[in-house]
């Protein structure tokens, strides 16, 4: 298993979807003699500073991402209702720091210009 690599993981900061606490998931990685791990939490990077300290503990390779909402058309675009298809998901990992930098402005800008019942991107900001 060590060359398997999980790119798609929740945390409990996936709120009403994850339960495994950062700390838990790089540890059960460890265990499993994983050298990488990524963490893409729904619309959110809020777990991602303490999920890097944590890996980096236990001497593993974070991975850091996030799984956004991306909204059909425009994020500006705000109808509908909580039960129609409102977003669709997309899983972006950040390659390098400019990759990182480029998450945390598509996590801002989802949640200033782009909520609606969720945070969401849209094509306009890829």
């Amino acid at each position: 298993m060590p060359d398997f690599v999980h790119l798609h993981n929740h945390s409990d900061y996936s709120l009403l979807d994850g339960a495994s606490s950062i700390t838990s998931l790089a540890a059960r990685a460890r265990s499993l003699g994983m050298k990488h791990l990524a963490l893409t939490d729904h619309g959110n990077l809020f777990g991602l500073l303490p999920f890097y300290k944590e890996c980096v503990k236990q001497e593993i390779n974070p991975i850091l991402g996030c799984e956004f909402y991306v909204a059909p058309e425009s994020r500006f675009i705000k109808t509908g209702s909580e039960d129609g298809n409102k977003y669709h998901h997309l899983i972006l990992l950040a390659r390098n720091l400019e990759g990182y930098r480029n998450l945390i402005k598509l996590a801002s800008f989802s949640y200033t210009e782009g909520f609606y019942y969720k945070p969401r991107i849209d094509y306009e900001l890829m």
